[in-house]
Parts: C-alpha cells; structure tokens; sequence
C-alpha cells in the first residue's frame, strides 16, 4: 500500500506493482529511451528506470512500452518527474470500458478521444456497443438498409422513460460508421494498446435491425426503429433466414475487428413472441429443447458454432446462462455477481460488471442535484471499492475472472460532454481496481493521487464530474 510520501511524490493512478522511491529528479528530459527486452515477463509489463541523468522504459512487447510512456506521461505533468524504479504489470488481463453508439450516435473523433483517455490510464479494451432497437451504427455492405433504415429513428423521447407523461422531440436522430471509419478506429486504438470489441445484439435489441429487415422477425411487422427506451417484445426469429443474416453480418464485423472476441448481447430477450411463433416452437420440437430459454441458449451455441470455426470467441452479457451455457462463452456478469460467479464455476471465463458498482449511467450523487440519468447511485466510492474476484469463488475457479468493465449506457447522454461527465472520474477508479494489486489499493491514498489525474483530464480537454 502507498505511504503518504509516495503518494506526494508519484500520484500515479492505477498505482503501479512495484514502485521504489530514489532521490533527485530528472535533470534532462530529452534523455528517455526506450527498448524491448526480452527478459520481461507479461506482454502489458514494464519497467521504468529514472535517474537524475535519464528515464529508460523496458518492455517485451510494445504495448509495454506504451505503458511505460503512460507512467512516466503521468510522472510529468506535475512539472517533473522524481527519480524512480517501477516494476509494473496489470493484475487482470481484460481491463474494459463500455460505450451505447445505439441509444445517441457519437462522431469518430470523440470515439479516438474516447480511447485516448481510457489509454494513459491503461484501460485495454473498448467495448463499442453498435446495435440497438434504437439505432443501428456499423454498415453492413450486403445489408445497405441496416444504415438505410435502422441507423435512424424519427424522434426521442423528452424526459424520464419510467416517469410521468411521455414527450418526443420531434427531431430525427443518426447516425453510423462506415467500415472505412471503423477500420480506422480499430487501427487508432491500436495504437494506443486498446482493443476494440464489437458487439452486435441478439436476438432481442435488434428492433433496428427488424424495422431494416422485417422477414427476420417472428411477426410480420411493419416495424420502426424505437424512439423509446426500455425492452421491446420484437426479437429476432431463430429462422434459417435469420442466421443466414447473422453469419453474414458476422463476417463482415470479423473482416473489420481482428480482436479475439465478438461480443453477441444476448441480454433482456423477452420470449413472448418465440413462444406465439410456429417456426421458433418447430425449432423447440425438432432440438428437443425444454421450453424458451433453451431455445436462446441453442441460438446462442449456434452462433458460438460459428464464431469458432471462424477463430473468433463469443462474449455475452449474463442471460446467456439461462438454459445452459455455450461451451466456449465468456459471460459478461452485470446482473450483480451471481452470473459471474456460476460462470466460473463451470470453468468459463468471466469479466465483471455488475450494475450496482460498474454502470456509469447511474447517478454519482443526490440525483436531485445531477443531470438526468437512468436511476441508481453508484458514487465513484462504491466503484473503488469493488473487487472483481468474489469471496464465493476457489482459487482455481478465480482464475476465470479475467477482468472488470465500466458501462456507459446513453439512454440519458445526448452529447459526448455528457458521456464524460458520467465516465470520469469513475473510470479511474475502474482503471485501478483492474491494474493495480488488491493490496495496493487504498481509498484514502486514491482520494489523495486524484486531483493530479484530474489536471491531467483537465489537459486532455474532459468534461468530467467534479468530486
């Protein structure tokens, strides 16, 4: 843990593995180097060596060193940089923050900025959440109504979904990426050792997707993108039709994300229209499934199936529990711990997100005096406080838990100011708990080593809340 003098002198955030104090400052500060050294174990590891007469980072890999730099960057804003030996490495592997493009659409430049920030503080992976019922924002070549169509809605609505009298704006919304653009983020990102995941939703939050496409759906529509928030009943149909689309789409999104994962959704899939439909109960009949939820897991599998042979992994929320879960799925738990938690007990792999602690779309404080937001408290305490790995677990099935998330959903955040204002400061919080060792980590010294961060957000040009 940090002792107060360490603190005064290397307000680092996320704190380091290993930090040991020298005398004197860097005098020169041109004299950095730095090398890729072999000896280094871990692929995010590093070491940072400052003397008074230079600072040297060593890494295995680049991403390494982009660590490196981010440290020393961190050193360095407050004026000078104090001489030091850090010996560093994340704790978890998957340290994620989550942005909704569905519910409001973002240009590309705050997306680079976006991930610019998540890096200097060594978040490595972005999770680009790019379809909903309400928006549809990648392009998909074989499938031109998908942005034609469903990248649009006509209005919004005014105010509190689950509150009072419902108004609309009147005002078209949209927006998408073109691939070319995509491509672009996946290489800035990089860059800037992020990783970008996509997501694309099934088989519910896809009202989008239906209103482009309404021969994918269980009923014949007509459909329209959704100008509401909250759950629609419309999902897509486990339809030969259906999957032949989904493998197509797929294709296209793997041809353009070359991470390992490809995240699936699968969350909040009401089953009333599976359960009216002659096609989804002759699928429950001819697989011998049980009942609806069995169905999802089978859409799921299958999907798995595909992915797979396309060496590609599968990620989804934590309903993809429900039924039985595919063989090689890593769950995303964000229904508090429990998905997580029986996850890894079944040997798959596991980030945690649970909303109680990780959804930045909750409130920071009394919400009489914050702008509007979806409900819930999560002040950035509570989210410094979390420990990814549960008590519940052995110490074999807690090396399933490969990380923790932050998730930024926009139902509420019309602008990219208020993206910032939710995400930060709290995605530092995320930031250390996800890098730094469970022993290191300490509220009151956190408390102490924010406000240098914030100058440094303050430099970045964020909008973030102020504690």
């Amino acid at each position: 843990m940090p002792n107060a003098a360490d603190v005064a002198r290397y307000p680092l955030i996320p704190w380091p593995r290993s930090l040991e104090p020298r005398a004197g400052e860097l005098t020169n500060a041109d004299a950095v180097t730095a090398r890729l050294d072999p000896s280094i174990e871990g692929d995010e590891a590093y070491v940072l060596d400052v003397t008074p007469g230079r600072a040297e980072i060593r890494a295995r890999t680049d991403r390494g060193l982009y660590y490196g730099r981010q440290t020393l960057r961190q050193l360095a804003a407050t004026g000078r940089v104090p001489c030091v030996r850090i010996d560093d490495a994340p704790r978890f592997r998957y340290r994620g923050l989550h942005l909704d493009v569905g519910r409001h659409f973002f240009p590309v430049e705050f997306i680079k900025k976006y991930i610019d920030v998540m890096s200097v503080f060594k978040l490595n992976t972005f999770h680009w959440h790019l379809t909903e019922d309400q928006g549809w924002r990648l392009e998909i070549r074989k499938y031109p109504k998908l942005t034609e169509v469903g990248a649009w809605r006509k209005e919004t609505i005014v105010g509190h979904a689950r509150k009072g009298p419902k108004g609309y704006d009147g005002t078209p919304h949209g927006g998408f990426y073109t691939q070319a653009e995509a491509r672009e983020i996946v290489e800035y990102a990089k860059a800037r050792a992020v990783t970008v995941l996509p997501e694309i939703e099934m088989p519910g939050h896809s009202l989008a997707a239906l209103a482009s496409y309404p021969e994918l759906a269980c009923t014949p529509g007509p459909f329209e993108v959704r100008t509401t928030w909250g759950i629609s009943e419309e999902v897509m149909c486990p339809s030969e039709q259906t999957f032949a689309f989904l493998e197509d789409v797929l294709r296209e999104v793997m041809a353009i994300f070359p991470g390992e994962y490809v995240h699936i959704g699968g969350d909040e899939a009401p089953k009333t229209r599976w359960r009216e439909s002659p096609v989804a109960q002759e699928v429950i009949k001819r697989e011998g499934l049980k009942d609806e939820d069995e169905l999802q897991s089978w859409f799921i599998r299958r999907i798995e199936r595909f992915l797979n042979l396309n060496g590609r992994r599968l990620v989804g929320w934590d309903e993809i529990l429900e039924g039985g879960l595919a063989p090689n799925a890593t769950v995303m738990s964000w229904r508090g711990t429990a998905g997580g938690i029986a996850a890894a007990r079944q040997g798959r792999d596991v980030v945690m997100c649970p909303q109680e602690d990780m959804y930045f779309d909750h409130y920071q404080a009394d919400p009489e005096k914050e702008p509007l937001a979806i409900g819930g408290l999560t002040p950035i305490e509570d989210t410094y406080r979390y420990e990814p790995v549960p008590a519940e677990l052995s110490a074999e099935e807690a090396t399933h838990v490969i990380g923790a998330q932050g998730c930024v959903w926009t139902e509420y955040m019309p602008t990219p100011q208020h993206v910032e204002y939710m995400a930060y400061p709290r995605a530092l919080a995320l930031a250390e708990l996800a890098w730094s060792p469970r022993e290191a980590r300490d509220l009151d010294s956190f408390r102490a080593r924010l406000a240098p961060s914030l100058a440094l957000l303050d430099r970045l040009g964020v909008g973030y809340r102020r504690p």
